[in-house]
């Protein structure tokens, strides 16, 4: 066997399948076989689930799971204290396992780029070494092969990605991804990873010795490895003194190399380059890690780029005083006063799609702790076009009000499925819950930078200090929970709960849902379609996709059609609706809608997933399928047919709806059976008990 990747996992959700599917979408001929271990390093996010999804559907691909330690499993806590231990003992277990010729160490967040392993194999495969560009300059140089010796250390071509997409050139130390390692040539030599952090500097850098010494280190001009770096989450974006131990592991490595004097240019350059970031050294502690790593020169040559830094950093303070706000200066100073004032305990601030009224995740857990946390009063923002959306009895102001800028400033918990207007300043102790609105289909967050042409301006930097904010992040299903790990990349934790506004669908009379009908106008026996499409960024105003007057006619009386539009386009349809066609856009509730309807008909909208959980018929009705992936991307394949993909039966045109209706396909038993799939995957953590689990946990209701 050509080779065995192996990649450690750990806190990995969001990136994890992004790097196996890098790696199992190689093409390589027959006699250039490969394997990939991914080690279970104490995970306690769905890295390990995501793991045994690979192993289960390809062969090639294992799964090792480390022995569980009290730095490792239960906690996220222990998550954080495991992963000051490094991924080495996992390096070392899958390197154990291998049965490759070499051996490549990807870590979760690594891409193997197109044509890369094949890359490889041609240059492990050429008769010959190339013998130009020979230094001896460090263990990191140019060193290359002799003649005829096949190479113990092959250095590959790598770059970094950071959350923008800016792609650059990696400009640390050599990483275990960067390079690949004869099997034979790593246990000859007894080449472990050790344990702790910087876990890779003694074995790596010995590697690229040994081979430089016997001839047998080679370079692959090409970019083979991207490295994704992470905005937090990861021990190299927590600063703190947990980074003095690259100065060990240094001190360890010129004791094993006997203090090789190749060892010290790669060693300064990779002390000073920890010691420039500020996501592993404080400002506070740069002065000890400099004189801890005894590098050459003093601490005062470098204050000037801290000064530089402290620029950068007043200029950025500058930007957000320049944004947007709803508040007038004396609003903004009476603001500044009140959050002087200590915190109500007893005060929640809730929202819901930019403050159009009491609706979705929030209002089921404002509902919920009426009941189970009385003590602590809950009150709505709304703008002053919505007010009349507040139910009577539901304490509310207005956005942008003096009385809003009060309850921002002293509240300790916010919830909301959107954000709070105005940019308020989160203040210690104040606990934020973001709900969401929907799983996500199409792109989000940073996904959106792909589609410029339909972000409308959208500050991408708010985006991002806006999740800075949440110390919550709730979660319908683990689908979600990978998308938002990356997409809005920060240190909130993930409540993988469920969905509050779902708990409406397990809990419902027949006696309720009767009254619904009733209410709507539905007559007793009639079928009701819910047609509920989403919005289109490309197209102003709704304009629907089938004439629901036409299709309402062609199916008879027994029919009647609910249309509800986007809530982006306001309290009507728009469509004249008369007969057997009712718009209940205006509708407050829209799970009330869901309840009321024998079937859902929509296209992409993020309705389907919570519609599902009602096990009734879903009808993907897609005829500008191909346009909308195009503008705006998509994450799951709806016209694919493949069960967990496609909640139903498909339609493109109004001629196959109206077949899918007539024959009874929309009630089949393979429609069924995909709805049964797509139900297990996205709505695994409904039952009607959300809001109280929600509650519980972010009131301390336990």
């Amino acid at each position: 066997m050509f080779l065995t990747v192996v990649v450690p996992v750990r806190r990995s959700q969001g990136y994890l399948r992004a790097a196996l599917d890098s790696v199992l979408g190689q093409v390589v001929t027959r006699e250039r076989a490969w394997e990939l271990i991914v080690v279970d390093d104490g995970s306690v996010d769905g890295s390990a689930a995501i793991a045994a999804e690979y192993a289960r559907r390809d062969p090639r691909v294992r799964v090792l799971t480390m022995a569980a330690t009290a730095g490792h499993r239960g906690s996220e806590a222990g998550a954080e204290a495991g992963a000051l231990s490094g991924a080495g003992a996992a390096r070392n277990a899958g390197a154990v396992e291998a049965r490759g010729d070499y051996l490549l160490f990807l870590d979760a967040d690594d891409l193997l780029l197109p044509g890369a392993l094949e890359a490889m194999a041609d240059r492990l495969t050429k008769d010959r070494l190339s013998t130009d560009g020979v230094s001896a300059d460090g263990p990191g140089a140019d060193v290359l092969g002799a003649e005829g010796l096949a190479p113990d250390v092959l250095c590959l071509g790598h770059d970094r990605v950071d959350w923008w997409e800016d792609t650059r050139p990696r400009d640390e130390a050599p990483a275990p991804g960067n390079q690949l390692f004869r099997r034979a040539f790593w246990t000859a030599h007894r080449l472990r990873f050790t344990d702790g952090p910087y876990e890779e500097v003694v074995p790596v850098h010995r590697a690229l010795l040994l081979a430089a010494d016997a001839g047998t280190l080679a370079r692959l001009d090409r970019v083979c490895v991207r490295h994704r770096l992470r905005r937090t989450g990861t021990f190299v974006t927590t600063p703190g003194r947990g980074h003095f131990a690259v100065i060990d592991a240094y001190a360890r490595l010129l004791a094993e190399t006997g203090g090789d004097p190749r060892v010290h240019p790669a060693r300064t350059a990779h002390l000073l380059a920890v010691l420039a970031d500020p996501g592993r050294i404080r400002p506070g502690d740069r002065a000890a890690f400099f004189r801890a790593a005894g590098l050459p020169g003093g601490y005062a040559a470098h204050r000037a780029r801290q000064a530089a830094g402290a620029g950068r950093a007043g200029a950025g303070a500058a930007y957000g005083r320049s944004r947007k706000a709803l508040r007038t200066r004396v609003m903004r100073a009476v603001y500044r006063a009140d959050l002087h004032r200590p915190l109500d305990p007893d005060l929640a601030v809730y929202g819901a799609y930019w403050n159009r009224g009491v609706a979705c995740n929030p209002a089921a857990i404002h509902a919920k702790a009426r009941e189970l946390v009385p003590h602590v009063r809950g009150l709505w923002v709304v703008s002053s076009r919505h007010r009349d959306r507040v139910p009577p009895g539901i304490p509310y102001v207005i956005e942008g009000s003096r009385a809003y800028w009060r309850a921002m400033a002293t509240a300790t918990y916010l919830i909301n499925n959107s954000s709070f207007p105005g940019g308020f300043t989160k203040r210690p102790g104040q606990r934020y819950l973001q709900t969401h609105h929907g799983t996500p289909l199409k792109t989000m967050g940073l996904d959106q930078r792909a589609y410029p042409a339909l972000t409308h301006g959208i500050s991408f930097e708010k985006v991002l200090a806006h999740a800075d904010q949440w110390d919550f992040s709730l979660s319908a299903n683990p689908h979600t929970t990978e998308i938002w790990d990356r997409v809005y990349p920060s240190s909130y934790e993930h409540l993988n709960l469920g969905y509050p506004r779902n708990d409406i669908f397990f809990t419902a009379t027949p006696e309720h849902i009767a009254k619904l009908r009733a209410d709507l106008g539905i007559a007793p026996g009639q079928t009701a379609l819910l047609y509920a499409p989403t919005h289109r960024d490309y197209r102003r105003g709704f304009v629907p996709q089938l004439d629901p007057d036409r299709l309402s006619r062609e199916l008879g009386p027994d029919y009647v059609v609910l249309v509800r539009a986007h809530y982006f386009y306001g309290r009507s349809a728009g469509i004249g609706a008369a007969g057997r066609v009712i718009d209940v856009t205006g509708h407050p509730v829209v799970e009330e809608l869901c309840l009321a309807a024998d079937a859902l008909i929509t296209d992409y909208s993020s309705l389907m997933f919570d519609y599902a959980c009602l096990d009734r018929p879903v009808i993907c009705y897609a005829p500008d399928w191909d346009a909308y992936r195009a503008s705006r991307g998509t994450y799951i394949d709806l016209l694919s047919g493949r069960p967990g993909d496609t909640p139903g039966p498909l339609a493109t045109t109004q001629g196959e709806l109206l077949e899918v209706l007539r024959t009874g396909e929309w009630r089949a038993k393979r429609s069924a059976a995909l709805r049964s799939a797509f139900r297990k995957r996205f709505c695994p953590y409904d039952d009607g008990h959300a809001a109280e689990r929600v509650v519980r946990r972010f009131f301390g209701a336990e």
